[in-house]
């Protein structure tokens, strides 16, 4: 016998037998304002939430961006001077300084936002961008990752990503880097 063929046999003769998949455990929602929670939690990581009025937002991105290239995917809140739609090529994104997208939902418990596929228009650009501004609902804070995967459907998406905070690693002589490989700055606007 060769060695694929004992590889199989030993396979076959070890093989475990089928487990029920275990109970799912509702987690209790704590007492206590969830948006306010998240907002802690996205402080936590680096970042910022605020609560904010439409009208407010261009002069929050004029004041605290001046000058950068912005490119929003929701521009009756957010005018953006790039769009994105335009954009053929990702890598023609490379100098964007703020992209501006809108979450689906955010999570109290950790500080994260769910950006999916058509928040994003372009994959690479959460990641591309120097500074991320999310715009969120706040009656869209749900409590954990429990709730929060009961309402996505990744399958309908295609493509999604939870952000906490800006990008960061401590990988290197245990030395704190933001931006490393992501955006230096993440900001939630409560809308």
């Amino acid at each position: 016998m060769n060695g694929r063929a004992t590889i199989l046999a030993a396979l076959r003769d070890n093989r475990m037998e089928p487990q029920a998949l275990p109970q799912q455990y509702d987690f209790p929602r704590p007492e206590g304002n969830l948006q306010k929670m998240f907002a802690q939690q996205v402080g936590a990581g680096g970042g910022r939430a605020l609560q904010i009025t439409p009208s407010m937002i261009p002069g929050f991105l004029l004041d605290g961006f001046p000058g950068a290239r912005v490119a929003s995917t929701d521009s009756r809140y957010a005018p953006g001077n790039e769009d994105l739609v335009t954009v053929r090529d990702p890598r023609d994104l490379a100098s964007l300084d703020v992209l501006v997208c809108r979450a689906e939902l955010g999570i109290a418990e950790c500080g994260a936002v769910w950006l999916g596929d058509q928040a994003l228009v372009h994959r690479a650009s959460a990641f591309i961008t120097q500074h991320l501004v999310v715009l969120l609902d706040p009656a869209a804070i749900v409590w954990n990752m429990h709730e929060a995967y009961s309402r996505v459907d990744v399958a309908e998406e295609g493509f999604g990503l939870w952000v906490a905070g800006p990008s960061k690693t401590a990988d290197i002589e245990q030395s704190l880097v933001i931006g490393a490989h992501g955006a230096r700055s993440f900001n939630v606007l409560l809308v």
